[in-house]
């Protein structure tokens, strides 16, 4: 009779040998990897992981086991008995072990708990491999290259590189492409791309993907969750193979070499490369023909025919088609500068700004005239020019039909047919249609707007206090000179 839990045994030795159960007492020691045991029959099963003896032989199919009971498991797939069923799901089960380890995918349970980051897992054996994460400890190892890996299934799939065997084949492409698989699984996988089955959905947004794996790395967009870290400086990734790539920011290597002596730290940074000397553009639109040489392009592009506007702003609820507008947009809710001037500290919200700027303090003239070789600091400068060389007037009146060579040309004329008279003379009110006329006016008095009424402070109006008084950009290509018509005061 046990002292402590009041068990029965017919003979001492097993008294004995179940209270080390109760004082934790381990008497048997593995000599290969010093693993200890509280029972010898424990130990000796323990060693066939070492020795790989395997005495325990199916009379069906002449399979081998190291364990009696994994040779008990296995005749039910010959004898097909299977007993147990779940309650909610109605599976079946051979064992009560398994149905009891299935039913955790219906309650949610996981009782097994990492002691070093509280993670839980739903099985016990689910917790060893992870542990190994914090351990380091690999070990299954090649016996062709000495490869080690933390899991098994990782070894098998590695053993693929060494014999090349891939017994699984697609039957829709095989007369197309011959896809073959080293497993069952990657075959299964494969098959979606045809069948274009999607069995994993995003309880966020119901967004569906072909892989499990997918699915969970989706999932970080919602949580957010960054679990590879960079040990050198702290930076957080959501996935392992983008923190592989970081990594090489501090070690500097780039192992992918282009024959133009150009370096990569990605393989696919190195494919995208090579289009710059092939000028392949594999991607095309089914629309409009138009070719890319990235898919992402090409998917982005096809925003501009479908309308799709993926991308809101939490604020206001502007959509937005990519998601570098996006970001723009949100500047104007921040009021975010994140790219200073160096010389003159002023800043801006985008980089393209910061970098026209810098033209000021440098000299710059990157875009010359092809005709007369004059050299401009915007590329809109240029374009303007280009016109005086071409006698281009894109900018039509849509009253007369008159056109001009620039768009601010353009809205100084409208004028004359609006009748509008936006500028007056602060000492006598006199209003004006144009700038200029203020100017020449005999007062030479202060000039205010009709917008808002300010003291502009001499004859000299804010040159930002109308949309017709900017100064030009490349993008706002206007100019305020008053078009050659009658005076309007």
């Amino acid at each position: 009779l046990c002292s402590e839990c009041g068990k029965r045994f017919g003979f001492k030795y097993s008294l004995n040998r179940h209270m080390m159960t109760h004082t934790g007492e381990k008497s048997f020691n593995c000599s290969e990897c010093e693993k200890i045991f509280s029972q010898k029959a424990d130990l000796k099963r323990h060693m066939r992981s070492h020795t790989g003896e395997k005495p325990f032989r199916c009379s069906e199919c002449d399979k081998r086991f190291g364990e009696r009971r994994h040779l008990n498991r296995h005749m039910m797939t010959h004898t097909g008995e299977k007993h147990l069923s779940c309650s909610e799901c109605g599976k079946i089960f051979s064992q009560k072990t398994d149905l009891k380890r299935h039913m955790r995918s219906h309650t949610g349970e996981k009782p097994f708990r990492c002691s070093e980051c509280d993670k839980a897992f739903s099985d016990n054996g689910h917790l060893k491999r992870h542990m190994r994460t914090h351990t380091g400890e690999k070990p299954f190892s090649c016996s062709v290259c000495k490869t080690s890996f933390t899991r098994s299934d990782s070894l098998k799939q590695h053993m693929i590189t060494h014999t090349g065997e891939k017994p699984f084949s697609c039957s829709c492409c095989q007369s197309v492409c011959g896809r073959r698989f080293g497993f069952k699984s990657h075959l299964k996988t494969h098959m979606r791309t045809h069948t274009g089955e999607k069995p994993f959905s995003c309880s966020v947004c119901n967004k569906s993907f072909t892989q499990r794996g997918s699915l969970k790395k989706h999932m970080r967009i919602h949580t957010g969750e960054k679990p590879y870290s960079c040990s050198e400086c702290g930076r957080a990734f959501t996935e392992r193979r983008n923190l592989k790539s970081h990594m090489m920011t501090h070690s500097g290597e780039k192992p992918f070499n282009c024959s133009c002596d150009r370096a990569f730290t990605e393989s696919g940074h190195l494919k995208k490369h090579m289009i710059t000397h092939t000028g392949e553009k594999p991607f095309s639109c089914s629309v409009c023909e138009k070719s890319f040489t990235q898919s992402g392009n090409l998917q982005k592009h096809m925003r501009i025919h479908t309308g799709e506007k993926p991308f809101n702003c939490s604020v206001c609820k502007k959509y937005f088609t990519y998601s570098g507008s996006l970001q723009k947009h949100m500047t104007i809710h921040t009021g975010e500068k994140l790219f200073s001037c160096s010389s003159c500290d002023k800043a801006f919200t985008e980089s393209g700004h910061l970098k026209k700027h810098m033209r000021i303090h440098t000299g710059e003239k990157p875009f010359s005239c092809s005709v007369c070789k004059k050299s401009f600091t915007q590329s809109g400068n240029l374009q303007r020019h280009m016109r005086t060389h071409t006698g281009e007037k894109p900018f039509s009146c849509s009253v007369c039909k008159k056109s001009f060579t620039r768009r601010g040309s353009l809205q100084s004329h409208m004028v004359v047919h609006t009748r509008e008279k936006r500028f007056s003379c602060s000492v006598c009110n006199k209003r004006f249609a144009w700038r200029s006329r203020v100017k020449r006016h005999k007062c030479v008095g202060q000039m205010e707007t009709e917008a808002d009424g300010e003291d502009c402070g001499g004859p000299e109006p804010a040159r930002n206090s109308h949309p017709l008084l900017q100064p030009e950009t490349e993008d706002q290509t206007g100019d305020s000179s008053e078009p050659e018509t009658d005076d309007m005061e």
